[in-house]
């Protein structure tokens, strides 16, 4: 899973990514300090792999892993080509989802590109972008279909009708994913790759001070989780500077120092729990004395399509999975005696892998 960090320039992006990624991109007060997006690979904690690391003793733990890519700061004017625009799309266009950095908190020491801080214009100004971008991609692909319609290929009409629809939408100003689309519909726009149907995450980046205040106390990050409620975005609320703190914390101290926030988990966790649930994903785990490992799917995944993530021979052969649920594997304290309860399940083809399951594949090539 690859996700971008986007925001305007001196937002909090290239602060929030070297906390969470620890990969010491520079970061400056002054725009475009991201020119190359830099990419961080960060594990996702999963407490799961803890338990059955102490269970199995393996000689490797493998977590699931999340790319994030900080990319340029985008301005007004992007989608002509102004700032870094042209190389900011290219690289938007790249990821699964995206995470919206928004400046939520006053300081006169830090520049803000429009010159005073504003939530919801900082996103409409970055969303306007994409929208504008996005038409220009839309209307090259309407003019196509067109074209086909007018030397006979009926077939097309419905889709011209269509693509107009989610034209006058983005002309309105408003983003593709605020669509409910039919399968077929979902079919075409994905070919179209619109920049505005990507799933986005609004990061609401508050000061230290106001960490723990609850978020509706705050102006800006209440516009925020306004915006996002009109196109069922999720929100976390975040301090890219106390995320700096608390990289630099062992994992003992790191508890410490949310438990005096009053925080329970750390924004990094928040982001992924928030993109897990955002993509429709779940984890299945698979556990033996060379490895205990994580593996992402999508949530409906099926288990020979399951079983292709480790290998393709897997799903190409695929016989059996051997299934116990991590909670009663847990119970049972081990995997003998789950077997013994009859809580280690032979499935087939058609099951629908579930969060959590420890799976054994059986294969035949």
């Amino acid at each position: 899973m690859k996700l971008g960090i986007v925001g305007l320039p001196n937002v909090g992006k290239s602060t929030l990514f070297n906390a969470i990624t620890q990969a010491g991109a520079d970061s400056a007060n002054y725009p475009f300090c991201t020119i190359e997006p830099n990419v961080g690979t960060v594990a996702v904690p999963d407490s799961r792999l803890d338990a059955l690391a102490e269970m199995y003793s393996p000689e490797k733990v493998t977590p699931a892993v999340i790319e994030f890519v900080d990319i340029a700061g985008l301005v007004k004017g992007a989608s002509r080509g102004e700032g870094l625009g042209n190389k900011f799309l290219s690289n938007i266009r790249e990821v699964d989802a995206i995470i919206h950095v928004v400046r939520c908190f006053e300081d006169e020491n830090i520049v803000h590109v429009e010159g005073n801080v504003d939530a919801l214009r900082d996103i409409e100004t970055i969303n306007l972008e994409l929208i504008l971008s996005d038409l220009e991609v839309l209307g090259r692909r309407l003019e196509k279909s067109r074209k086909l319609v007018r030397g006979g290929e009926k077939k097309y009409a419905a889709e011209v009708e269509f693509l107009e629809r989610v034209e006058k939408v983005l002309q309105d100003g408003k983003t593709a994913r605020t669509i409910d689309y039919t399968e077929d519909e979902l079919a075409i726009i994905s070919e179209v790759a619109l920049l505005t149907t990507k799933p986005v995450i609004y990061a609401a980046n508050v000061a230290e001070s106001d960490y723990s205040r609850p978020a509706e106390e705050n102006p800006f990050v209440k516009q925020v989780m306004d915006y996002a409620a009109t196109e069922n975005s999720e929100v976390v609320v975040i301090s890219a500077r106390i995320e700096e703190e608390i990289a630099e914390l062992e994992k003992e101290e790191k508890q410490m120092f949310l438990e005096e926030l009053g925080a329970s988990e750390a924004g990094l966790d928040k982001l992924i729990k928030a993109s897990y649930k955002l993509l429709g994903l779940i984890s299945y785990l698979t556990a033996g004395k060379p490895e205990v490992r994580a593996w992402t799917i999508t949530r409906g995944t099926k288990a020979p399509q399951a079983a292709g993530k480790i290998h393709s021979d897997f799903e190409r052969g695929f016989i059996r999975a051997e299934v116990v649920a991590y909670d009663d594997l847990m119970r049972c304290g081990s995997m003998t005696a789950a077997k013994e309860k009859g809580l280690v399940r032979s499935e087939g083809k058609e099951y629908v892998v579930k969060d959590g399951d420890i799976i054994l594949f059986r294969f035949n090539v």
